[in-house]
């Protein structure tokens, strides 16, 4: 099990990962963990603690999940 106290590019990395297999995302290659600011840890933090509690997720769950993290991103 991955240790997600300490905000790193590692452990954004991993929850990226973890968050789109778990939510089968397609467009996945658009979601890079590198555009994730650790001024964000805790709430990147809070959605996959949600996502990973979850077994099974309804098309609007996954387009509110989606949107948050479209929020988060840093934008380049």
């Amino acid at each position: 099990m991955q240790n997600l106290a300490e905000p790193n590019a590692e452990n954004v990395a991993f929850m990226i990962e973890a968050i789109k297999t778990k939510l089968r995302m397609a467009s996945g290659a658009a979601m890079q963990a590198s555009n994730f600011s650790l001024d964000k840890y805790e709430d990147l933090l809070d959605i996959y603690e949600i996502v990973a509690g979850k077994d099974k997720f309804s098309i609007s769950e996954v387009e509110a999940i989606v949107s948050e993290l479209g929020q988060l991103r840093e934008s380049k």
